[in-house]
């Protein structure tokens, strides 16, 4: 880059004022002010498994509130886990908003259930949604499960009722899941992963 000689005083002069102004006191104060308080220092952190899909990324979540009885946790902050050997601390898009939908002021958060003929839901106690479904499951098997085949080979199976585990499970957790859901005759069962 050519410089003549009358840019090179220009340049310089224009350089001296601004240092001349900021040492006057007229630079902004937070411009000079202390770095600020890093945002994640007073936060809890909590590892977790993204819940979207098969992969099962890991995720850091930052919440505020120290689980006194009168506080409420508020999380505020989602990244990857960069120690997670799946991930390496990457997470897609539906993973990175899912601050979003944990404090959506529409996410169910107890369960309901609506009766036959109604057009309401209604809350239930978590105890009562378990003694529910328990019921609905036990009915269900006892009215249908088939011991023998046409040809009198004993089968053992629940055939009017399927079983959709969850996509971000361990090993463990799906191998435990399968012993349950063929323990009771359970044929149809499939993994979230592959929907």
């Amino acid at each position: 880059m050519q410089v003549s000689r009358r840019k090179f005083f220009k340049i310089c002069a224009g350089g001296m004022a601004g240092t001349s102004a900021a040492m006057l006191g007229f630079a902004p104060a937070t411009a000079l002010a202390a770095p600020r308080e890093y945002k994640l220092l007073r936060a809890k952190e909590t590892r977790n498994t993204c819940t979207y899909c098969a992969v099962g990324c890991g995720m850091l979540l930052y919440s505020l509130g120290d689980g006194a009885m009168n506080t409420k946790g508020k999380l505020f902050h989602i990244e990857g886990d960069p120690d997670h050997p799946v991930s390496r601390g990457a997470l897609c898009p539906k993973g990175a908003g899912a601050l979003d939908y944990v404090n959506s002021e529409r996410r169910v958060r107890y369960p309901e259930v609506r009766e036959a003929g109604s057009t309401e839901w209604k809350r239930i106690s978590w105890h009562e949604a378990i003694e529910r479904i328990a019921r609905h499951m036990k009915n269900d098997r006892d009215a249908n499960f088939i011991t023998h085949n046409e040809q009198g080979l004993e089968v053992n199976r629940w055939m009017t009722t399927g079983f959709l585990a969850g996509s971000a499970c361990s090993n463990e957790t799906g191998i435990l899941t399968q012993k349950f859901v063929r323990s009771l005759g359970i044929v149809f069962t499939d993994n979230q992963a592959s929907i």
